[in-house]
């Protein structure tokens, strides 16, 4: 097996959280005022941190004002992500074919960790998963390898046996960085001519394409 380590984004690429995320975008927007920000706009920011999606949706730079927005949408985060997130049908028999053929498996995302162990619980998928690496884990985010190269360190992984799992430019770009192999998945908003312009040994419209194929995990 060519690859021994796993590493995979987490929203619209194991898990479709899309309806959280904007009720918590929206829940902001709703107590500071702002209008006329589209549910459109907010899920092309998806895979962005959520200081850097809230400054580009609603022009604030000030950082104060952006972390007070941040806590309140971390606050609306603990009430209703987990239960608008769910995990694609895929998710879990790829992950128990990578397991079972000896692979490692690692969850890399700008999410908080807590959040992304809230779906692990709730999926009871623990096994299947070695390490998460969330926003907090960091110091810089993606399109950074901070969180990839932890990931892998964590895995005792080397990085020619290393693939990458994401939805986003900004996973393209923190595998080229991280010097890992790449995988591009058309579940979030990224069309397919923007990843063929970055290295890559797959793109796939979903997960179940990457498990009726099996050739990336045995």
């Amino acid at each position: 097996m060519k690859y021994e380590a796993y590493l995979f984004d987490f929203d619209y690429t194991l898990a479709d959280s899309e309806r959280g995320i904007v009720m918590c975008f929206e829940h902001v927007f709703e107590q500071y005022g702002f209008k006329g920000i589209s549910k459109a706009a907010i899920k092309a920011t998806i895979g962005y941190t959520v200081e850097d999606a809230l400054s580009q949706l609603t022009g604030v730079k000030d950082p104060v004002r952006v972390q007070e927005m941040r806590s309140m949408y971390s606050k609306k985060s603990e009430e209703v992500m987990a239960v608008n997130t769910k995990l694609y049908p895929a998710t879990i028999p790829l992950l128990e074919a990578i397991k079972k053929n000896g692979g490692r498996v690692a969850i890399v995302s700008t999410k908080k960790r807590i959040r992304i162990n809230e779906s692990i619980a709730a999926y009871k998928m623990e096994s299947l998963v070695d390490a998460v690496i969330g926003g907090e884990d960091v110091t810089q985010a993606k399109p950074s390898p901070e969180g990839l190269l932890k990931a892998m360190d964590t895995l005792k992984a080397e990085k020619q046996h290393t693939l990458y799992f994401g939805d986003s430019v900004v996973d393209s770009e923190a595998a080229q960085s991280a010097g890992v192999d790449f995988v591009g998945l058309l579940t979030g908003t990224t069309p397919k001519s923007v990843f063929e312009k970055a290295p890559y040994v797959k793109i796939a419209a979903d997960l179940h394409e990457v498990l009726n194929d099996g050739k990336l995990f045995k």
